[in-house]
């Protein structure tokens, strides 16, 4: 069996006295730290909420608009059409943002990887100069 561990609780003198009153425990309450699932449900919550604001705005503007894109004619609400613009909007923006990560990630694990010392024949370098030895013939 394990012994209890002991408790320490830091005391502090209330209203400025050392009496009766200031032997009673007074707790500090460190704040929580963050965490992911914390983080995870804030963005949850925000995202239903948004979500939810985008149901009322399209519930609200039921009005058919005929759209034209590409020579395809179609029939839809304001606020189907405007959302599906704007997610065509976003999906433009991300493309060329996703393709700037994936070449930066690339250039990373490049530069980060060692370079591979040569070790065939060859001109060897000078350590005095920094270039080749001349071979003469």
């Amino acid at each position: 069996m394990t012994a209890p561990r002991k408790r320490h609780f830091p005391f502090t003198a209330v209203n400025g006295h050392d009496g009766p009153a200031a032997a009673r425990p007074t707790f500090r309450h460190t704040p929580a730290r963050r965490s992911r699932i914390g983080d995870l449900w804030i963005v949850a919550v925000l995202f239903a909420i948004v979500l939810l604001l985008l149901l009322i705005f399209v519930l609200q503007n039921g009005q058919r608009a005929e759209v034209a894109f590409l020579g395809v004619h179609v029939a839809l609400p304001i606020g189907v059409a405007l959302l599906l613009a704007a997610v065509i909007g976003v999906l433009l923006v991300a493309l060329p943002g996703t393709a700037r990560i994936v070449q930066l990630r690339m250039r990373g694990r490049r530069s980060a990887t060692p370079a591979a010392e040569p070790t065939g024949p060859g001109p060897a370098a000078s350590p005095a100069t920094g270039t080749a030895a001349h071979q003469g013939g």
